[in-house]
């Protein structure tokens, strides 16, 4: 089934993320070699696809795992969790409708 991450940033969690950002994104490769990866990417805190030193504000990740508990457990286990970068954590059910 697939699961939607969101992941919700401290405020200033530009630096942190920069840090944590080589782990971060090596998992979601993983994901993705396995097939398993939806999408996955940051919000921008600001309308600009690159904000600049206004940073993001958080991270949205759809990806299929046996179980919420193995979803949310994954997510826990991210690099930006162990960072500070994320002030909360959210995992949901998501059902894809389309595209089809």
């Amino acid at each position: 089934m697939l699961y939607a991450i969101f992941g919700n940033d401290v405020p200033d969690s530009l630096e942190k993320r920069k840090g944590a950002r080589p782990a971060h994104l090596a998992r979601l490769q993983t994901l993705q070699d396995e097939g398993r990866l939806l999408l996955a990417g940051p919000f921008p805190a600001v309308d600009a696809i690159d904000p600049g030193a206004a940073g993001f504000s958080g991270s949205l990740i759809v990806a299929e795992f046996a179980s919420l508990t193995e979803a949310e457990a994954w997510a826990a286990a991210d690099p930006y969790v162990a960072a500070g970068v994320y002030a909360q954590v959210a995992v949901r059910p998501f059902r894809k409708v389309f595209p089809a």
